[in-house]
């Protein structure tokens, strides 16, 4: 089989995403940032990398539509990886926001199909911080075809 594509590689370089959480644990809803870098990169048809350079938090896609699917997936995860265990070895104490970033992993992939994120009618992506609160920071990289 065949590529169909045509054209150069478009790099569109990397941008940095800034935000504050408020609580320990929260998912924050980025969609509409992650958009905004997609609109100026011009990029019609490709897709783009949200990556997460910290250890206690995470990313990922998810219902966007109703928050309690958020804070239903939050609470899930305090069920199976609770704050305080007598077994947890680091010393800073926050093993539990150590085991939840690498459940929700530190980077999602998204396609991109006329200029916006070809998302599900209920998807969005959530910035997932689990020892909060803290400024943090997101990466997006996109990338296109012309």
């Amino acid at each position: 089989m065949s590529s169909s594509f045509r054209g150069s590689l478009y790099h569109g370089g990397m941008e940095r995403l800034e935000l504050r959480t408020r609580k320990r644990d929260e998912f924050v809803a980025i969609t509409g940032e992650v958009q905004e870098v997609v609109r100026r990169a011009g990029v019609e048809r490709g897709w783009l990398i949200v990556y997460v350079p910290h250890t206690t938090a995470g990313v990922t896609i998810n219902e966007n539509a109703d928050p309690d699917v958020a804070a239903d997936m939050i609470a899930q995860l305090d069920k199976m990886v609770p704050w305080r265990q007598p077994f947890y070895a680091h010393a800073e104490g926050n093993t539990a926001a150590h085991v939840k970033a690498s459940m929700m992993g530190s980077s999602a992939t998204v396609l991109i199909e006329g200029g916006r994120l070809a998302l599900g009618t209920w998807q969005g992506i959530f910035f997932c911080e689990f020892d909060g609160p803290r400024s943090r920071h997101v990466l997006v990289e996109v990338f296109g075809r012309d």
